[in-house]
């Protein structure tokens, strides 16, 4: 995934204007939210070890096999240092000190700004209390497909938020079946048919984009996802109201994506309550000779580091 300076991606006219019509006072509240996103794109771009752009996935297709591994429940404690790895202790086994921390299930779902009449809701950080230290896991695309990410995430019980796109991922949607389907929570979502900058398109090619990823998606998996993210983080109003005509009901951008070796934020350092955190399916040519599983590791590690625990973004939206 690739991102555009902020002056390509913000609406034209200003935060008081989206697609040309003038906004309330509510809309511009929403906007502001989105408009932050501008501050991740800006803090990527150039990045040396920045993820290669979607026009080279078509090297990645190719599909490949592999089964997930069955796990029953949620991570155990940790074992006394230096115990050998065990079916018990996963995560020894994926080059990481100490379980995955996950979140509980809220008692009841955090309170969204309201969105506009016919217009999807749209979310980059899930709004929950200062004190509440907790992250959401996406992933977009669906270029690369390891039979041993398919293990990984089964035995730490990963809920990951998959944005699917057909052009890539249809090669082998078996793979992320098996991932959806490996009793972690993991979720299939929407992320167009053949990935191109929405904003270059008329509302009839969003939507043919947007709907066609819907149909595409209930016909292999049996439901129409109901979160969308558009691809580069780019749209306009336009793709906010095909999104609602397609059956969205949220638009999930991000505010921290996880390169090869570290995080790039939106905005300071470090990670803050309620991130959603963005990573790709991608292989060694796309991340400089690094696995998925060696980026993943690391991209854990440092929310190990930083003391947070990883929610199912469904559980909040």
């Amino acid at each position: 995934m690739t991102f555009k300076h902020p002056s390509r991606t913000a609406p034209s006219g200003g935060a008081r204007h989206f697609g040309g019509r003038p906004l309330g006072p509510a809309a511009r509240r929403g906007l502001a939210g989105a408009l932050a996103v501008g501050a991740l794109v800006a803090s990527l771009a150039g990045c040396g070890n920045s993820v290669e752009p979607i026009e080279r996935l078509g090297r990645k297709t190719k599909p490949e096999t592999g089964a997930a591994s069955p796990s029953a429940s949620a991570p155990v404690s940790s074992a006394p240092a230096g115990a050998p790895a065990t079916p018990e202790q996963p995560y020894r086994k994926w080059g990481l000190k100490a379980p995955v921390a996950y979140a509980p299930k809220p008692a009841q779902k955090p309170r969204l700004p309201k969105p506009a009449p016919g217009r999807p809701a749209l979310v980059d950080r899930i709004p929950v209390a200062p004190s509440e230290k907790v992250v959401f896991l996406t992933f977009d695309d669906g270029a690369e497909k390891n039979p041993e990410f398919l293990k990984m995430a089964a035995d730490l019980k990963l809920p990951i938020g998959m944005f699917l796109t057909d052009n890539v991922a249809s090669s082998d949607y078996g793979h992320f079946q098996a991932l959806r389907d490996n009793g972690s929570g993991s979720t299939i979502n929407n992320h167009t048919l053949t990935h191109p900058n929405l904003r270059t398109l008329s509302y009839a090619g969003q939507k043919k984009e947007i709907c066609g990823q819907q149909e595409r998606l209930a016909k292999r998996f049996g439901a129409k996802p109901t979160l969308f993210r558009p691809p580069f983080g780019n749209y306009n109003d336009d793709t906010l109201k095909a999104a609602s005509e397609c059956g969205i009901s949220t638009v999930v951008l991000w505010r921290a994506s996880m390169q090869i070796n570290d995080f790039q934020y939106a905005e300071g350092s470090a990670l803050k309550p309620g991130d959603i955190i963005l990573a790709h399916f991608r292989g060694p040519s796309e991340l400089k000779g690094s696995t998925e599983i060696e980026m993943t590791t690391r991209m854990l590690k440092r929310i190990q580091e930083q003391g947070y625990a990883i929610g199912r973004l469904e559980d909040y939206l």
